[in-house]
Order: structure tokens, then sequence, then C-alpha cells
């Protein structure tokens, strides 16, 4: 038992003099490193299925068609009988005529147009899919202080990141496995006074395109610890 004791707290001295050493971009490597060792994201042409699970709703069901050396987006998303479809083409912005029909019925104008829509969710799966990798776009601040947190009785090394006013303002924080690299968790807050914002519990992995990518996404509150909704995504 002594020894088993000592060992960890080995284990654990070593780990935080480690991350006290390993700076946010040095750890931002490590992890791109794990997910996309052969640097395929900025290449990426895969399909992503993803069923989005909602508590109180019916499954959600999205194709996403990724391609981004012809520069191609589309999603195809059903929800009961309700089907949208937002395609992008370069700079081409195409609605499905179903979505159309539902938009010219509207009797309010949509704050925004498909193609400003269908961009929206470009850049939303994009990110959340493309995380960490995402993480060196321009206008994105990584913080060069790792810090060492332990999260629902787990440890783990964790980057701070911010964005430029005109990229976003809220404040990320994503979790990395201290052994494997592994991204596990992200933490978003619009004002971390406030506690607001979500924590996302990423579980298993799928490697699609050779990335690997987490197969569930589960989103809860960070105030009151409340599940939104889970993200499944399915491997070929």
């Amino acid at each position: 038992m002594k020894l088993y004791t000592i060992l960890f707290c080995i284990f654990i001295f070593s780990t935080h003099s480690f991350s006290q050493n390993l700076t946010g971009q040095e750890l931002l490597e490590k992890a791109i490193a794990y997910h996309d060792s052969n640097n395929n994201w900025s290449h990426f042409n895969a399909t992503l299925n993803i069923t989005m699970e909602t508590p109180n709703s019916s499954n959600r069901n999205s194709k996403i068609d990724i391609n981004f050396p012809k520069e191609y987006f589309n999603l195809l998303s059903t929800r009961d009988s309700t089907t949208i479809q937002y395609t992008i083409k370069k700079e081409k912005c195409i609605i499905s005529m179903n979505d159309s029909i539902r938009i010219a019925n509207q009797t309010t104008k949509p704050k925004r147009t498909h193609c400003e829509t269908a961009k929206l969710y470009k850049n939303y799966y994009t990110y959340l899919y493309g995380l960490p990798m995402k993480l060196k776009d321009a206008g994105t601040n990584i913080h060069d202080k790792v810090e060492y947190k332990t999260f629902k009785g787990k440890e783990y090394l964790v980057l701070k990141v911010t964005y430029n006013e005109t990229v976003g303002s809220d404040t990320w924080y994503f979790y990395f496995n201290p052994k494997t690299y592994t991204m596990e968790i992200y933490q978003f807050f619009h004002d971390e006074s406030k506690n607001d914002g979500e924590y996302i519990l990423l579980t298993e992995e799928v490697t699609i395109d050779n990335i690997k990518m987490p197969k569930n996404r589960a989103w809860y509150t960070n105030k009151e610890d409340k599940l939104l909704g889970t993200d499944i995504l399915k491997g070929k």
C-alpha cells in the first residue's frame, strides 16, 4: 500500500511539473498530433452522419458533406417530417425547395438570409469536428499557461483560448488527457463570472478521413449541470 501511495505521488508530481513546463502552443501541437497525425484536416473530404438526441424531443439526423479542396459543404438534416438542406459551392449558396417554401411563407422576415444560415451551419460543424486543429485558425489566441485541473474526478491539462473581437467573444477551455493528449472535454463561457455557457463531454472515437473525432458529444449547462443534448457521430 505504501509503495502504491509513493508511486501515485510521483506520478502526480511529475505530471504537475510537466504541465508547468508545457506551453499552450506545445500542448496544442501534441493534441493535434494525436487527433490528426497526418495533417489531413486542411484537405478534409468526407461525410459526417450525426444523430442529435435531445431530452423530450425526437432525434435529428444530419448528413454533412465537407470537401475543402472543392470548397463544398452540404447539410441535409431531418427531424420528424421536416427536412432542411443547405449547400455551399465555393461562394454560391443553395437552399432546398422545401425550406424555400417554408421561408417564403413566414410572416416575419428571417433574421438571416439562407446564405448566412448556410455559412453559420458550415462554420458550426467545421469548427466542432475540426477541433483541436481549428485552434490554429487566425484570430485564435492560445494562452501560454497550461493549467492542471480536476474535472469530475479526473485530471486534465487545460488550454485556455480566447478570440479576437472579429472572431468571437466567448472564453473557451479545452481539457486534454495528460498521458495521450486526447481532447476529452471543452467548455465555454459568455461571462465566466456568471458561470454561464456550457461544457461538452467527449467520449469514444470515430476515425474519419484518418482523423480521430469524438463519437459522442454530450452538452451540459455550466450553471445547472443540465443535459441539453448529445450528438452521436457514426462511423463508416
